[in-house]
């Protein structure tokens, strides 16, 4: 590698963005006098204007993405004797959200081609238990909300979209908040939009969301002075600081969505004329991707030799990360509410997830936001380093 592809890789834009807006909104949340959501007006702000780019008319922002999950089962009605259908191929926190109100997470495979949710093992799984349907937005990649919103009309099992990646995204014209389902997204520090933490529930409906605020607050109404605490619940609420922090990160996420979406057909195009690389699909539907990830498989890589690869890409400058794990290959699954089966058991059943779990390579989504010659120098050093590992 020449000296100048060496400094293009080095001049990737870094992550987290911020600027002017982000001290602005600080300095403002600092002078309102009130940290804290009761008393300030960041929080209420951040929902109101996040609600509206994602086509929610009802928005709760929380302290992070996984508590968002958990809050949004809660108020759906899952918890001991109950099952939640999540994706195989996630980060753990779409089983454990389930896990810690007592529900089993039941894991189904993935779609081998977008890594999303095969709506038919999900069809599969759904047993007189079941509470709730999980859908992952894998790297803001929607899953199939067609087939899935089918089955759940056709079982009454409810949806709940884990949007963590999904910020922005669209699927055939409608946003997130459009699709008629619960949805939670994270602001976790690599999150397209980010206050190192924070997370937000969407709503299609003021009752679920009335509950889920007194949820988040302790049980506790806006208005009460005397301490009535009305439901159970824990405190979720998210301070002033993060919420000002986020209404300057919605500011720029349309305009790193539309250069993402510029860039990531053509990096995928060139890895695709890689050997031995296949990049993630993209269902016609998906009419926004804001490309959390630039994903790709390499069939037939044990998980030694894909963790390997992505070393050698990391040490020649290319931010390149292992995928997630199985979430059945993890300890912390069977720790509580795991289901009645072995490791191998589940295994048999996700075939795609098994072979994703050994082979699959993530790109961070910052690679994205680089110049077009950038995305060259990538895709160079990634077949390079393929045809050396």
């Amino acid at each position: 590698m020449n000296d100048r592809a060496q400094q293009l890789l080095a001049d990737l834009p870094q992550w987290p963005r911020y600027g002017d807006e982000e001290r602005v909104g600080l300095v403002r949340a600092l002078e309102q006098g009130q940290w804290w959501r009761m008393g300030g007006s960041e929080v209420d702000s951040f929902e109101r204007e996040f609600g509206e780019r994602h086509g929610s008319p009802y928005t709760l922002a929380v302290t992070n993405g996984t508590h968002a999950l958990e809050l949004a089962l809660q108020v759906l009605g899952v918890g001991h004797g109950t099952e939640v259908i999540v994706p195989a191929f996630t980060f753990i926190s779409s089983s454990q959200a389930a896990q810690r109100l007592g529900a089993v997470a039941v894991p189904v495979d993935v779609d081998p081609d977008t890594y999303c949710l095969d709506p038919e093992a999900a069809a599969r799984a759904v047993t007189a238990r079941t509470a709730a349907i999980m859908p992952v937005h894998m790297a803001g990649h929607f899953a199939d909300m067609d087939a899935l919103g089918k089955l759940s009309a056709d079982t009454g099992v409810p949806l709940i979209q884990d949007a963590a990646h999904a910020h922005g995204a669209e699927w055939d014209g409608r946003k997130v908040g459009e699709l008629g389902s619960v949805a939670a997204f994270s602001f976790q520090n690599g999150k397209l939009m980010t206050a190192g933490e924070g997370g937000a529930v969407t709503f299609p409906d003021e009752a679920t969301y009335q509950e889920a605020f007194l949820r988040h607050s302790c049980g506790r109404s806006r208005t009460d002075k005397k301490y009535f605490h009305e439901t159970s619940g824990s405190n979720f609420r998210l301070n002033e600081f993060s919420a000002a922090v986020l209404r300057a990160q919605l500011g720029r996420l349309d305009e790193q969505i539309a250069l993402r979406e510029q860039r990531a057909p053509l990096l995928a195009g060139l890895l695709a004329e890689i050997p031995g690389v296949v990049p993630q699909g993209r269902d016609e539907r998906v009419t926004a991707n804001p490309h959390y990830m630039q994903m790709f498989r390499l069939p037939g890589y044990s998980e030694e030799r894909r963790n390997a690869l992505v070393e050698a890409l990391v040490a020649r400058g290319v931010p390149a990360f292992v995928a997630f794990r199985a979430i059945y290959r993890s300890d912390g699954f069977w720790e509580n509410a795991a289901p009645d089966e072995t490791v191998d058991e589940v295994a048999a059943r996700c075939p795609h997830t098994e072979a994703i779990n050994a082979d699959c390579v993530w790109l961070h989504h910052r690679t994205l936001l680089g110049t077009e010659e950038q995305m060259h120098v990538v895709a160079e050093v990634v077949a390079d380093v393929v045809a050396r590992t």
